[in-house]
């Protein structure tokens, strides 16, 4: 049966972050419709309509057990979705049925003109470039690491020497496996001695390393921010999750304001952001991961994270 004025949430079958959020919708009797496009001609159908009817779209989203009118989608929240990969295809077949996926499932979505998306896919790329997300954050008054990104080894050997420490982040994390193993590209000092040619293969991104005594992850939902201080004495904390503390903590009034304007700016309505927090209790801007994950802060906490994402997306409007 067609639910009313449902929220879509597109995301993989194993995601316990999304699964908070939708108890937090069931709570408030939002109905809710959930779809992974990787399960599209199994569990999952699309079917719209253009140029038939009195408005620009029409048509239905449909699993095994629910389904939602196109014109009543309230919002979308966009979480953790996997796109097909076809393995029973051969490989042109593959390439060609996933682009059909993306800018047929894909396209009708982004057709919608009523619901709010948390976040829009294409904003989400857009957002995700680390060079990008740099520049922004130095214009918004954000104080940045001095940070080289080159693929000229020359280059990235002046920058390591006129700096007491270095470190190396990936541009863009990848799956990766070397040998079978999967691996994880994290935040590494590199030396001087370590720049040989094959930086020049591509660009890489150094950056001199901020003596801190913490971290902050800050998730913004809409007209909220949460604040979590995450001490480990780790120079990446995700390498080792049970070294963490966490506390809550409150921001200053000018960074608060400039990272609601950064997602503003970038079409965002919701983002994790990543700050470090040196001795003297300054903070240094790391980065935005515009769909980052927030769920264990609030297990660890009891900050209600989830709460936000439901009453924005049972607004349907930013607030």
């Amino acid at each position: 049966m067609t639910e009313e004025r449902p929220v879509l949430v597109a995301t993989e079958a194993d995601d316990p972050t999304a699964d908070m959020v939708i108890a937090e919708l069931n709570r408030r009797d939002v109905p809710v419709v959930r779809f992974d496009p990787a399960d599209i001609g199994a569990d999952l159908t699309v079917s719209a309509r253009f140029g038939t009817c009195s408005v620009p779209v029409a048509g239905q989203v449909r699993t095994l057990s629910r389904s939602a009118e196109l014109t009543d989608v309230r919002a979308v929240y966009w979480r953790r979705p996997r796109w097909p990969t076809f393995p029973h295809l051969d490989e042109d077949d593959t390439r060609l049925a996933t682009a059909q996926v993306r800018h047929g499932l894909g396209g009708t979505l982004y057709a919608l003109e009523g619901p709010l998306w948390v976040n829009h896919p294409l904003r989400i790329t857009a957002a995700d470039h680390k060079p990008a997300q740099l520049a922004l954050a130095q214009r918004l008054g954000l104080t940045v690491p001095p940070t080289l990104v080159t693929n000229d080894p020359d280059e990235a050997r002046e920058f390591i020497g006129s700096h007491d420490r270095v470190i190396h982040k990936t541009l863009r994390w990848t799956p990766y496996a070397r040998d079978g193993v999967p691996l994880t590209g994290w935040a590494e000092p590199v030396t001087v001695d370590e720049i040989d040619a094959r930086v020049g293969v591509t660009p890489h991104l150094f950056q001199a390393r901020v003596e801190k005594v913490a971290d902050l992850r800050v998730l913004v939902v809409g007209g909220r921010t949460f604040a979590v201080r995450i001490t480990s004495g780790l120079l990446d904390w995700r390498k080792d999750y049970s070294a963490l503390s966490y506390t809550v903590a409150h921001l200053p009034d000018q960074v608060d304001k400039a990272l609601h304007t950064y997602l503003a700016r970038l079409g965002l309505v919701s983002g994790s952001f990543d700050l470090a927090v040196d001795r003297a209790g300054d903070l240094w801007w790391l980065e935005l991961n515009p769909n980052g994950q927030w769920g264990w802060l609030e297990t660890q906490t009891g900050l209600p994270m989830s709460a936000a994402f439901a009453d924005l997306l049972t607004q349907g409007h930013a607030s």
